[in-house]
C-alpha cells in the first residue's frame, strides 16, 4: 500500500488549505463553525441560526461557504422520521468534514515523515530487515508514487516546470541556481534537528525516489547540508562529489 503524497480526490494543495483555514477568519463564519463541531449530531441552518440569533438567510450563506471550503460536510436527512410519499423533502444538515486542514509557514510534512517511521517499523517486525533500510526503501517508494503521480495527472511525463512545482506543493521551496536546484526549506524540519542522519537519508531516498520516478531530469540527488536550508541538493547527474 502506498503512503501519502496527497493524491486523494480533494483540493489539499497549499493554496486550498491557506484559503480555507482563512475563511474562519469572517468572525460569524468562526462561530457558526464552532457550534457544529461541538454538537454530538449534523444540526439544520434552522438551528444553528437559533442558537446564535443570526438571521437564517445569514447562517445559511457562511454555513454553505463553510462546506465549500471543505471544511463541514453536508447530508440530508428526513427529521420526521418517516418516509415515503408524504415524508416531506430531506432537510439540509452539516457535520463536521472529516478532513484534516493544516497549514504552516514554512510548509511542513510531519505527517508524512510519521507515515514512513510507522511502516518502516512495521515491515522490519514482519521481515528481518532493519528499520533504518525500511526507512530509506519506503522513502524511495513514496517518492517513485509521487513522480507517478504527477506524470499521471499531466497525461504525459512531466517535466521541469512540473517537478518544480510539485516541490514547492510538498514545502521545499524550490529555487532554480544555475544548473542545480536548492531547497529552500526541509518539510521535516524539527525532526531533522534532533535526528539529523535518519531524517537527511530518509530525505535523501524520498527526493532520489521521486527523480528515478520522473526519468531523465540529468538532475541526481545529493546531501549538501547548509544553514537555514534542507539538506538535499538536486545537481546535474554528471556532476561527482570529489
Amino acid at each position: 500500500m502506498g503512503l501519502g503524497f496527497r493524491v486523494d480526490p480533494v483540493d489539499d494543495t497549499r493554496e486550498a488549505r491557506i484559503l480555507a483555514v482563512a475563511a474562519l477568519e469572517e468572525p460569524t463564519r468562526r462561530r457558526l463553525y464552532d457550534h457544529v463541531v461541538r454538537q454530538a449530531g449534523p444540526v439544520t441552518r434552522d438551528e444553528a441560526a437559533t442558537s446564535l440569533g443570526l438571521p437564517r438567510s445569514t447562517a445559511a450563506f457562511h454555513l454553505d461557504r463553510l462546506a465549500d471550503e471543505g471544511l463541514l460536510e453536508v447530508v440530508f436527512e428526513r427529521l420526521t422520521g418517516r418516509s415515503g410519499p408524504g415524508a416531506g423533502r430531506p432537510s439540509k444538515l452539516y457535520r463536521r468534514s472529516s478532513r484534516h486542514v493544516g497549514v504552516s509557514l514554512p510548509e511542513h510534512r510531519y505527517d508524512l515523515a510519521g507515515s514512513l517511521l510507522a511502516a518502516a517499523i512495521e515491515d522490519a517486525e514482519s521481515s528481518g530487515e532493519s528499520p533504518r533500510a525500511a526507512l530509506d526503501r519506503r522513502a524511495r517508494q513514496v517518492g517513485t508514487e509521487l513522480a507517478a503521480a504527477i506524470g499521471d495527472a499531466a497525461g504525459e511525463t512531466a517535466g521541469p516546470a512540473a517537478m518544480m512545482h510539485l516541490l514547492e506543493e510538498q514545502g521545499f521551496e524550490p529555487r532554480a541556481e544555475a544548473n542545480a536546484i536548492v531547497l529552500g526549506n526541509c518539510p521535516f524540519h524539527a525532526l531533522a534537528q534532533q535526528h539529523t542522519d535518519l531524517v537527511c537519508e530518509m530525505n535523501l531516498c524520498l527526493l532520489e525516489g521521486l527523480l528515478d520516478g520522473l526519468g531523465d531530469t540529468q538532475l541526481q540527488a545529493h546531501l549538501q547540508p547548509q544553514p537555514d536550508h534542507c539538506c538535499v541538493r538536486l545537481e546535474p547527474a554528471a556532476r561527482q562529489d570529489s
